[in-house]
């Protein structure tokens, strides 16, 4: 890249991850599947995917804990605030979920652009 060229965008997908599992671990996990889905395309676009589960659960782990821990309260909301203080835009992926909309939430007040689908999101050249 040159100095006037684009840079990559770092792009937080937000959408379900416990939202509508009743905590089954295979929901959550299927859910996580869907997230990560979405990181291909917007990679193939030239920008860089993040997921807050990608962070967060390892954060939670070293600690000891998992998603059905009282600390996850403590780390996997605040991961993705965390997160938004560096992502350039915010991918929204349908779907109920509390933590999701508060992304978007999040992200328009700090004034981060929202795509609500991968072909929103702008394809750099090369």
């Amino acid at each position: 890249m040159t100095a006037h060229s684009p840079r990559p965008l770092l792009i937080l997908i937000a959408g379900p991850y416990r939202s509508g599992t009743g905590d089954d671990p295979a929901l959550m996990a299927a859910n996580l599947t869907r997230l990560e889905e979405a990181a291909w395309p917007i990679f193939r676009r030239g920008h860089v995917p993040m997921i807050g589960e990608w962070v967060a659960l390892p954060v939670l782990a070293s600690a000891g804990a998992d998603v059905f821990s009282p600390l996850a309260a403590d780390v996997l909301y605040p991961t993705a605030e965390r997160l938004l203080q560096h992502c350039d835009a915010v991918l929204r992926l349908p779907g109920a979920s509390s933590g999701a909309d508060e992304d978007v939430r999040i992200a328009r007040e700090r004034g981060i652009p929202v795509y609500m689908d991968v072909e929103q999101i702008p394809a750099l050249g090369g």
